[in-house]
């Protein structure tokens, strides 16, 4: 039974993506053994590439040690097998699908211990109703990470209606432990995060599809202001198509409100397979 932090010594991630290398790293660092899930073997190797080169560029910078890379490399196992997949602490980091999601927790909990703790880095499907099908709700958390998981240092912890207080202190000292800063959040669409800022992507292509300016404009507007990056700079990073599901997922969970309402030029990006950096080509264009 994990009772305390103490007793986590595995973590496992779901999704060999953005999101899922940025967890890997740094609990990989962090002394964790490691294991990182993808289906996909060009997913596994494409992150095994990126992971080192990030981990490379943390030594050119003097975060890290040469030392520390090769012990954190050394940690972090790279699995295609999801029934392979067992560890004290797993987080999920793919689609925001609720059935995809489901679907791999379930699986999970057929081949892990009663006390291993399930946690969703979902940035708006309900934590309540992912945990639905699952025969232990009770161990079951939201741990929401931002991009670059590996540098931002807000942590999302989010209970669901059967997560225990046990379970969600256990996943704030994790995020502790992890170098980030958690703040717990009720189980409501988007949280707290991604309630407040998906205005600041919702309405940023309002005004491009109004035609009162152009991306480069908006995004030159908005770091003027303060901001280190443009809605478009920022949705090119996080994936465009990423950032539309979580819009469409809002605008669902609030009853189709209009003022969430999806983006039809997203949409589009989307469907051209235009999802930002990962692709090559978003709303600028990296090849």
């Amino acid at each position: 039974m994990i009772a305390t932090i103490d007793d986590i010594k595995s973590i496992a991630i779901i999704g060999a993506g953005t999101m899922g290398q940025g967890i890997a790293q740094i609990s990989a660092l962090a002394g964790f053994k490691t294991m990182l899930f993808d289906i996909d073997p060009d997913a596994l190797a494409n992150a095994a590439k990126l992971i080192e080169r990030s981990f490379g560029k943390g030594v050119e910078k003097g975060k890290i040690s040469e030392e520390d890379k090769k012990a954190a490399i050394s940690k972090i196992a790279f699995i295609k097998e999801l029934n392979l997949v067992k560890a004290d602490f797993i987080i999920e980091a793919v689609v925001e699908k609720l059935e995809v999601k489901q679907s791999i927790f379930k699986s999970l909990e057929e081949v892990n211990s009663k006390s291993t703790i399930l946690a969703s880095n979902t940035s708006s499907i309900p934590i309540t109703q992912i945990a639905a099908e699952l025969s232990r709700p009770e161990n079951f958390v939201g741990m929401h990470f931002f991009n670059p998981a590996h540098i931002m240092k807000l942590v999302e912890v989010i209970s669901g209606v059967a997560t225990t207080s046990q379970t969600a202190d256990i996943t704030r000292n994790l995020a502790l432990k992890l170098g980030k800063v958690p703040v717990s959040a009720a189980d409501s669409p988007g949280f707290i995060v991604n309630r407040v800022a998906r205005h600041f992507y919702v309405e940023s292509l309002k005004v491009l599809e109004e035609g009162v300016a152009d991306v480069e404009s908006i995004d030159k507007l908005i770091r003027a202001s303060g901001f280190k990056m443009g809605p478009f700079e920022l949705m090119d990073l996080i994936g465009v198509d990423t950032n539309f599901s979580v819009t469409t997922s809002m605008f669902n969970a609030f009853h189709q409100d209009s003022k969430f309402r999806p983006s039809r030029i997203q949409q589009q990006k989307v469907a051209a397979g235009h999802h930002g950096r990962k692709s090559g080509k978003g709303f600028y264009n990296y090849e």
